[in-house]
């Protein structure tokens, strides 16, 4: 019987399925109403898996791992049977799970599509099924990188998302479509192909070291035994900094990182607003997740080494620059994505700040900019399907108009700046925090952020929904244009109630990823204590070999030397002519 999160994953793509297959040329309304179902059964789905994974005793999940996954499903798909008799066989698996970070990017997703559908309603006439179908299957891939326990599988699903975004934008874009389409697709495929190569070698590199410490993987792409193994015996450090810059190639493209950024605006702004707001609100999050699961957990020595200067550098320029790129924009919605910029900048600061309040501070961040700029986004699509309009030079006094819309719009820009009680301020704070730890000037000069997003977000509300009345020309210019209608309020309401509660009461998803994030964060508080120790000895914990416990009996004022398997845990590194790894034959 197959389990939720096979269930949560294949739903969204039978109901794709079915509207291409079975009823491509439906009515527009028919289409709307399927995908509508759908999605509330998959938000449905996501509730029930919240509620089994919420059952589970979590206690003693600390230690075993940096990453542990809980509610797995896994089923073999290949084996393969070395010839060398001491060596396991190696095993591919279908590995999904869920941990408590993956859990909440996993409710906003099937929460945000939600509104996605909703605000689509009446803005896509053409070609419908073809729409809401690359909508599901766009849920789809995003829920499986989310639940994702295998490199393979976390790959795959972080690749396929590209597709259905890419024809959502190039078809149902605006006028420069196909050209932001190309863009997107171009920019963050390059950087990914970096990614996969990056992959390949981590994986290479980390069964070379299970063979030399005598602890073979037997699945050598499931990353909770990669990062279990590498917490004992960490790779050399020139590796760790050369797999760090790689691997983080295609996350800081993904993210958007400065200056990696400019696909982004022209993306968002010739989107559809479904487009935009699962493109704000979950697919700029992939990057950060992939930071999160993968380089933190794999290569914490170049993380802290490099890492954490290099991103939190880019970070505090995003911030900066990114604000300043806001101030400067008549665009409402291309305003609104170098806000993105600006805000995904908090979120790297607090992950690299390597500790657990920047970490949790990160994590918080993510889910609280997925929900108020997806808000944002879908209110800008809003007005634009009244006014067809995002001049800011244009409009003045909505409020008059529409006190609805007005509304909402102030709630959303408050979540967003920051504003103590929304659900920015909690987020935006504990990122600051943990990065202070770290390194003071960078906290400082992403501090500033705030201000700047009060400023350009400010301006805003006083330039198009306060002061006098101020309307451009609209299909129905004799008659007075409408506030929101019931569908919209729909659309927002479940969005801001979350940006309120979150903001009130922030410990429970605090709780819901502690585990987790305590996990990493204390890998990082290893490395810290042990930097003085030289860049070949990141044992990040002590090993149970009595090499390592002869070792910590030895007095601190006595260079220490590290067990050889440790010093050289690849014999292929240091000695080209040293035999290379057993052959493998794929059993029959």
């Amino acid at each position: 019987m197959p389990s939720l999160l096979v269930i949560l994953i294949v739903l969204p793509a039978a109901a794709a399925a079915m509207l291409l297959l079975l009823d491509a040329k439906a009515p527009p309304v028919r289409a709307r109403w399927a995908a509508l179902l759908a999605t509330l059964a998959t938000f449905l789905v996501s509730l029930g898996v919240a509620s089994q994974f919420l059952s589970i005793n979590r206690s003693g999940i600390e230690g075993t791992s940096p990453v542990h996954a809980q509610m797995e499903q896994k089923h073999t798909w290949l084996t393969i049977v070395p010839e060398t008799a001491d060596v396991p066989p190696i095993t591919l698996q279908f590995h999904l799970g869920l941990d408590g970070i993956s859990l909440a990017m996993v409710l906003l997703t099937t929460l945000l599509t939600i509104s996605a559908v909703l605000v689509s309603w009446t803005a896509i006439s053409e070609r419908s099924a073809e729409f809401y179908a690359s909508l599901l299957i766009l849920e789809t891939g995003l829920i499986g990188v989310f639940c994702a326990f295998d490199l393979l599988l976390f790959y795959v699903f972080f690749e396929f998302t590209l597709i259905p975004l890419f024809f959502m934008v190039g078809i149902w874009g605006g006028p420069l479509r196909r050209y932001a389409a190309g863009k997107f697709f171009i920019y963050t495929l390059a950087g990914s192909v970096i990614t996969l190569l990056g992959l390949i070698w981590l994986v290479v590199e980390t069964y070379q070291m299970g063979i030399a410490t005598h602890t073979p993987l037997a699945t050598p792409f499931s990353i909770p035994a990669i990062t279990e193994l590498l917490a004992v015996h960490a790779l050399p450090m020139e590796t760790q900094v050369i797999l760090f810059l790689m691997i983080a190639a295609g996350f800081m493209v993904k993210v958007p990182l400065f200056p990696f950024h400019t696909w982004l605006p022209l993306a968002h702004v010739e989107a559809p607003t479904a487009g935009s707001v699962l493109l704000a609100g979950v697919l700029l999050k992939l990057g950060a997740y992939g930071f999160l699961r993968l380089c933190l957990p794999t290569v914490p020595g170049a993380c802290l080494s490099v890492g954490m200067p290099l991103i939190g550098t880019l970070s505090v320029i995003g911030i900066v620059y990114g604000s300043f790129c806001a101030l400067a924009q008549n665009d409402i919605k291309k305003l609104v994505a170098y806000s993105s910029v600006a805000h995904l900048g908090f979120c790297m600061l607090g992950l690299f700040a390597l500790n657990t309040e920047g970490i949790s501070g990160g994590v918080l961040q993510m889910v609280n900019h997925g929900l108020s700029t997806g808000a944002l986004f879908c209110i800008v699509g809003m007005f634009y399907e009244r006014y067809h309009t995002r001049q800011l030079s244009e409009l003045g006094g909505l409020a008059n108009r529409m006190p609805l819309l007005a509304v909402a719009m102030v709630f959303t820009s408050f979540a967003s700046i920051g504003l103590p009680g929304l659900n920015g301020f909690v987020g935006e704070v504990l990122a600051l925090m943990g990065m202070f730890k770290r390194d003071p000037i960078l906290a400082m000069i992403g501090a500033t952020g705030v201000v700047l997003g009060a400023w350009y977000l400010l301006g805003v509300l006083q330039k198009a929904f306060f002061g006098p009345l101020q309307e451009p020309h609209h299909d129905s210019h004799d008659e007075p244009v409408a506030d929101l209608n019931a569908r919209e309020v729909m659309a927002l309401l479940p969005l801001l109630t979350m940006c309120l509660w979150l903001g009130l009461f922030p410990q429970g998803l605090l709780d819901l990823i502690r585990p987790d994030v305590e996990s990493i964060a204390k890998l990082y508080g290893d490395v810290h204590a042990t930097k003085g120790m030289g860049a070949k000895n990141y044992n990040l914990k002590r090993s149970t070999d009595a090499d390592d416990s002869a070792d910590a009996a030895q007095p601190e004022n006595v260079e220490r030397k590290a067990p050889q398997a440790n010093q050289n845990p690849n014999p292929n590194l240091l000695n080209p002519a040293a035999p290379e790894a057993p052959k493998s034959e794929v059993r029959p």
